[in-house]
């Protein structure tokens, strides 16, 4: 079995911390929890191979693009060339959470991480673990920790073997406190438009957006 450390995700500390960030700064994977699943996690950054272990890890197809962890509702203007008016109310509402916005990106990511309509999907977790290792390493890059098609990791236990061997470092936070993954909505157009419900119902994310 790889290496797994147990960590706190509401209370996370530097011996947990350092070591994951010298693996993410190192152009490494890890597995993390995170407040929906478990995800594969790594850098955002140029060229870094770890981005292109994780589709080999996970048996995914290398034309999907992996959303992006931010540390902080602030970094959303940083990232996101534009969003309408009512992409805010959700932000204020949802995050940090279990909320993904696919916005038009910025020039702040290196083009292998967007899709080929120019667009990123970011998400601020409601995990003191994942928001500080953003803080620590920039964006990371993030799909759910299970091989492809198979069902997501929810607590640390459920992880697949084959996972935590390919990966240089397993956090184990237990069980994922929503156990569902996060809910997807388009923020390019002049309304709402949900790419996948999951956390948070489609009847709320309308709500609040005042669609």
């Amino acid at each position: 079995m790889g290496r797994v450390m147990q960590v706190s995700q509401d209370s996370p500390t530097p011996e947990a911390l350092d070591p994951a960030t010298k693996v993410l700064e190192a152009g490494g994977v890890i597995v993390s929890p995170t407040d929906s699943v478990y995800g594969l996690v790594c850098a955002a950054t140029p060229n870094n191979p770890a981005h292109q272990r994780i589709f080999e890890i996970k048996n995914r197809p290398a034309t999907q693009t992996l959303p992006l962890f931010v540390a902080d509702p602030e970094d959303l203007p940083r990232y996101a060339a534009s969003v309408p008016a009512w992409t805010l109310p959700l932000v204020n509402t949802y995050w940090p959470g279990a909320l993904t916005l696919v916005v038009t990106a910025t020039g702040a990511f290196p083009a292998e991480y967007l899709a080929p309509t120019g667009t990123v999907a970011l998400r601020c977790p409601s995990s003191a673990l994942v928001r500080e290792l953003a803080r620590r390493v920039g964006p990371l890059a993030q799909t759910s920790a299970n091989t492809h098609g198979e069902p997501s990791a929810t607590s640390g236990a459920s992880v697949e073997p084959q996972i935590v061997d390919a990966v240089d470092l397993t956090l184990d936070g237990g069980p994922a406190p929503l156990a569902i993954a996060s809910t997807i909505v388009d923020c390019t157009g002049a309304a709402p438009r949900v790419l996948r419900e999951g956390a948070i119902a489609e009847k709320d994310i309308l709500r609040v957006a005042g669609a």
